[in-house]
């Protein structure tokens, strides 16, 4: 039986399952291992999954949920992990009722720039100093960033995930869009700007 708990439980230290290759030491891209073992940033914790605080959050509430399990990446799925995926998927929604008020998306990114399976449970506000680059924005805002219900549903029917990357590299080149209205921003500064506009007048 799992059990999740605040950050009063013994820290567990991530199993070596998968034999994925590791990210070479002290890389940026490895750097979620070193995350979920931090208590600035971790959030909840049970026997499977860490959740931490985005280290650079791309909204105003952003967490990454994570299994101990080590599996780098989608790609390395199967359909062994189908009650662990939806194990996160939970953990994740459990957290978007603690913010009641606000929009929340929970999926995975096609082609993640950090290696670690992560789950993104992110509010659609998108207020965050963090949110530069268009490819920041697009990354959750086209088909590049996967809903946690489809990866699950591809899962048991194939029995693993399918990802073309240089299909879904091409998401993260669109033309930047709205994901509230039909505003075409010509740069980010102006869909930053735009964006305060579809914020509760409290928070702007």
């Amino acid at each position: 039986m799992r059990r999740l708990s605040l950050l009063t439980m013994k820290k567990s230290a991530p199993t070596n399952s998968s034999g994925g290759p590791p990210a070479k030491k002290n890389h940026w891209s490895g750097g979620l291992l070193a995350s979920m073992q931090d208590p600035e940033l971790k959030v909840l914790e049970d026997d499977d999954v860490i959740v931490i605080k985005d280290k650079y959050p791309k909204a105003k509430f952003h967490y990454l949920v994570m299994p101990k399990k080590d599996i780098p990446a989608l790609k390395h799925v199967t359909k062994e992990n189908i009650d662990l995926l939806e194990h996160m998927e939970k953990v994740g929604e459990n957290l978007t009722k603690e913010h009641k008020d606000h929009d929340f998306i929970v999926g995975y990114h096609a082609v993640p720039s950090m290696q670690r399976l992560h789950l993104h449970v992110i509010s659609t506000d998108f207020n965050s100093p963090c949110l530069k680059t268009k490819q920041h924005w697009n990354s959750f805002t086209t088909p590049f960033f996967i809903p946690s219900r489809n990866v699950r549903i591809q899962l048991e029917k194939d029995g693993r995930i399918k990802l073309n990357t240089e299909a879904n590299n091409k998401y993260l080149l669109e033309n930047l869009k709205c994901h509230k209205c039909s505003k075409l921003p010509k740069n980010m500064p102006e869909l930053k700007r735009h964006l305060l506009e579809h914020l509760p007048s409290e928070e702007k």
